[in-house]
């Protein structure tokens, strides 16, 4: 089993299933496959955009190549879609060159941003590293609190101040003592809200000048975390935090409960953001590191349904 299979069962079943019934007993590639194709492709939400620039990538191909089966077809799938999300290079999720590695993570409220940030720090401290996290989402208690619950379990120090406090200032807090402690890694939880985005790009470039004011360079990340299970929501998030900041890296979390993975296709191809983590579960270990190669094989694996 690949490590994301089971995250990305229920699309790959879909996806078979839609496609299959079209190209039982043919030898081709004709209109009704690749029709059939398309809808396969829009029901995983990869996005009307990247579907047609893959169907016309793909029809190409068929026709160089001769395609005869499943097997060959769904190949060439794996290469097109392989090719859309970038070069090869292994994901490097955190650079411990930089000490402490900031990494700011936002995302709206729902989607996993606080869990995510629990499970990273596990991660961390897995690895022997230390880790400071800062609850700067300080609109709602209830992120506060479900931060130092996460923090308390991974063993990593936590800052935080009242609900309503500035998020900025706790940033600041958070760096400031970070240094102090000569912590590898500060992970920040900011911006749990996307009501105008204005006000969004004022909070994160307020929280970007303090913490400069402590590490002259960072953040050396800001993690976007969108929620996989909503489609074209996921899209439009993305969107707006690209405009409201500068996004270098993206978390998908809640794959396994959903059948629209190919969403993560779609937001690589159309917003040139690598994604370094996926959420294929609910437990510590459900956070995993992004290997494009092992993803597109577990997403389009045709030995559960043969």
């Amino acid at each position: 089993m690949g490590i994301f299979d089971k995250g990305i069962k229920k699309t790959n079943l879909n996806f078979f299933q839609k496609l299959g019934r079209s190209i039982t007993g043919k030898s081709r590639v004709d209109e009704d496959v690749l029709d059939a194709l398309e809808e396969a492709l829009l029901s995983s939400d990869m996005g009307v955009e990247t579907t047609l620039k893959l169907l016309d990538n793909i029809q190409d191909r068929v026709e160089e190549d001769k395609y005869m089966d499943m097997e060959e077809l769904t190949a060439i799938i794996r290469d097109e879609i392989a090719n859309l999300m970038g070069d090869d290079a292994p994901v490097v999720p955190f650079d411990f060159s930089k000490k402490p590695y900031v990494m700011l993570v936002v995302g709206v409220n729902g989607v996993g941003k606080t869990t995510t940030i629990g499970k990273l720090a596990s991660m961390l401290k897995a690895q022997g590293k230390k880790v400071v996290v800062g609850a700067a989402d300080t609109f709602r208690a209830a992120a506060v609190e479900q931060l130092s619950v996460w923090a308390e379990r991974a063993g990593a120090d936590i800052v935080k101040q009242p609900m309503g406090a500035d998020p900025a200032s706790v940033a600041f807090d958070t760096v400031s003592s970070a240094v102090a402690k000569g912590a590898d890694v500060v992970l920040i939880d900011t911006a749990g809200r996307l009501h105008n985005r204005v006000d969004l790009m004022n909070e994160l470039t307020k929280i970007r000048n303090v913490i400069r004011r402590v590490v002259p360079d960072a953040p050396h990340e800001v993690l976007l975390v969108l929620d996989a299970s909503t489609g074209q929501n996921a899209f439009v998030q993305a969107r707006e935090f690209s405009k409201a900041t500068d996004v270098t890296a993206l978390a998908m979390t809640k794959l396994d409960g959903s059948a629209k993975g190919g969403v993560v296709v779609g937001i690589v191809d159309g917003f040139k953001i690598p994604i370094k983590f996926l959420g294929i579960g609910e437990g510590v270990e459900d956070l995993k590191v992004f290997d494009k190669k092992e993803f597109v094989e577990d997403l389009f694996k045709l030995e559960d349904i043969q």
